[in-house]
């Protein structure tokens, strides 16, 4: 296989995201982490801190490449010249989504294949948007994220002394 994509908001990128990204980069000779915008959602973190955060924790990997894009993801295949589509599926409940979706994107693209990979079983319950609540009330998210992120999360969450 030579080129996938594997698309999302990662706001912010988990530990589950990186061992999907890191299993997809064992599998492909490339790797287009592509941080999907959605003018219709306010993320926590902007498009390119995110962005950002994806290219420090991916930095070790020769044959991953992280950018952004607008649109339909096959039309961004298409322009990327990729073959495939990875998804990461954590639960039986991601399936059902993940499922449509890949289907939907056949039907626009029938050469663009969709990879399902699970991440590791201790990252099978995390979310950006868990880890996103936990953060927020001070809790402890450094067994969820790369520690680059932890730090960002701190920051997004810091208390303005009173």
């Amino acid at each position: 296989m030579k080129r996938a994509i594997y698309a999302g908001s990662f706001d912010p990128v988990t530990n589950g995201h990186l061992d999907v990204i890191e299993r997809a980069a064992r599998l492909c000779d490339e790797v287009i982490i592509a941080v999907a915008f959605n003018p219709e959602k306010r993320g926590l973190f902007t498009p390119d801190e995110r962005v950002a955060l994806l290219r420090s924790v991916t930095n070790h990997l020769t044959n991953v490449r992280v950018t952004s894009f607008h649109g339909l993801l096959v039309e961004f295949a298409r322009q990327q010249q990729a073959s495939a589509v990875i998804r990461g599926i954590r639960a039986v409940s991601d399936f059902e989504f993940e499922f449509q979706m890949a289907l939907m994107n056949r039907r626009l693209s029938p050469t663009l294949e969709t990879l399902f990979l699970m991440p590791k079983e201790e990252y099978s319950y995390v979310s950006s948007r868990l880890v996103k609540e936990v953060a927020s009330l001070g809790g402890d998210v450094s067994h969820f994220v790369p520690p680059v992120v932890a730090g960002a999360l701190r920051e997004k969450f810091a208390r303005s002394p009173e």
